[in-house]
């Protein structure tokens, strides 16, 4: 089939076909499926799961439900004998079952909110099976474009014995915790749910290959993380490989390329993700993909291949990090970009990622490696905050910042932070730097005091 060099929706569609299908009903794919919705086209989404995808279901929502009560835990510890009496401590039970609260009625309020917007629901397997048809279960649907929103699924591993792992949605729906847990590798993943089964009872060992876990993050931040884990506990190896998992009748031998071997109940997948588009048959869409990355993709989330067909979030092989907000920000773009009009790009600027561990560890903006590969003449300001009110008054050990300026500019162009607030107060860095404000901007302006908050002030 010829395409045009671009794809915009009609208005007047034939009965028979829908002016986008999107595949995939995450965030990305609900965003873009109401949006175009709203200009009154024929709008259909398909996916062989739940509504409402990884984070919502699987991942940031109920994870961060979790890690909710182990922080008020971990904070009451903190504070005994320092005006609060007794201890508290996580049942894993009721926690799980107060986390289904949120995850059990979320799929059918999402459908029935996607009909109400005028989205035609579907579920089944899709796959092409030609650049403008798509088959969905039995059925075959033409439309006059597609938006692959897939997401990732966990990376393939070749060692023997990977069937024995657990994924992370295995883990996030475990009705007992069990006592000793491994978790492979060292990213996101395997140190939030280290922290939090640690909190709650459990053994806990992260086996990482490389020599410094959380590689996307700063290296002297990530090694204070790792110290303090160590502290509360938990065996990070570094510079470790699993080589196999051996399935026992009450749990699994992990074996690890030093020789070593740790008993576990339970190994948990946590070495990486990779864009979900098995079975979607792209070659008959006409598609071009990497594995590894994504579906290719132009400057406007549109294929390199079939300009019919657009991709975002996890699924499309962009520069956005694999982040919720990220893939709701690309399925906005590639909507407004599939209904015409000027196009629009994504901007990543000041993009802010958070690993929820105890503490949180933070970033926004460039790292200080890359802002000076970027030929910057940095002014970097960074100390421990573990002496400042708003980590005294609650007794967090461990509290540390890194704020890069560039100097011809003044403009803030990095954050990082390790410290219990971390995760809101990264959002000010990162509006200051997607906008562009100076550190004499930040400087000047007059925040709440005592909130946490107010602190970027003092870091500056």
């Amino acid at each position: 089939m010829t395409h045009a060099s671009s794809t915009t929706l009609p208005t007047d569609a034939a009965r028979d076909t829908f002016d986008l299908v999107v595949i995939g009903a995450g965030m990305a794919g609900l965003a873009a499926a109401r949006k175009v919705a709203s200009k009154g086209r024929r709008v259909a989404i398909v996916d062989s799961r739940p509504y409402g995808g990884t984070c919502a279901l699987r991942g940031c929502d109920p994870k961060k439900v979790l890690i909710g009560l182990a922080d008020l835990v971990d904070a009451q510890e903190r504070l005994r004998d320092h005006g609060l009496r007794g201890a508290s401590a996580i049942d894993w039970a009721q926690a799980m079952a107060f986390k289904r609260t949120f995850t059990e009625p979320l799929p059918a309020k999402l459908e029935a909110g996607l009909v109400r917007a005028g989205v035609t629901p579907l579920h089944g397997e899709a796959s092409f099976v030609a650049p403008d048809r798509l088959r969905v279960g039995r059925d075959t649907i033409r439309s006059e474009a597609f938006l692959i929103a897939t997401g990732a699924t966990p990376r393939p591993l070749s060692l023997p014995g990977a069937e024995h792992l657990a994924t992370s949605s295995d883990f996030l729906e475990l009705d007992a915790l069990p006592n000793r847990i491994v978790f492979v590798g060292g990213g996101f993943v395997s140190f939030e749910f280290a922290h939090l089964a640690a909190r709650a009872g459990a053994h806990v060992t992260v086996v990482d290959r490389h020599a410094r876990p959380l590689t996307a993050f700063d290296p002297d931040l990530v090694d204070r993380l790792v110290d303090e884990s160590r502290a509360r506990g938990i065996d990070v190896r570094s510079e470790r490989s699993v080589t196999a998992v051996d399935a026992r009748r009450n749990g699994c031998t992990v074996h690890l390329d030093d020789g070593a071997t740790i008993d576990a109940d339970l190994v948990v997948h946590g070495a990486g993700r990779v864009p979900d588009l098995e079975g979607l048959d792209l070659d008959a869409a006409e598609v071009p993909f990497d594995p590894a990355r994504g579906v290719q993709v132009n400057d406007r989330l549109q294929s390199v291949g079939n300009p019919a067909v657009y991709a975002a979030g996890d699924a499309a092989a962009t520069d956005g990090p694999p982040l919720t907000p990220v893939a709701v920000h690309e399925g906005l773009i590639a909507a407004a970009n599939l209904l015409g009009g000027e196009p629009r790009r994504p901007d990543y600027r000041g993009t802010p990622s958070v690993v929820f561990t105890g503490p949180p560890l933070a970033r926004a903006g460039l790292g200080e490696e890359e802002a000076r590969a970027a030929g910057m003449d940095l002014d970097v300001r960074s100390g421990d905050m573990s002496r400042w009110f708003t980590a005294r008054r609650t007794r967090e050990p461990v509290a540390a910042y890194k704020v890069l300026i560039d100097r011809q500019s003044d403009r803030i162009v990095g954050a990082h932070l390790l410290a219990g607030h971390a995760a809101e107060t990264i959002d000010l860095f990162a509006l200051a730097i997607r906008h562009g404000l100076t550190r004499r901007d930040l400087k000047t302006s007059v925040l709440v005091h005592p909130a946490a908050a107010s602190d970027v002030v003092y870091m500056i």
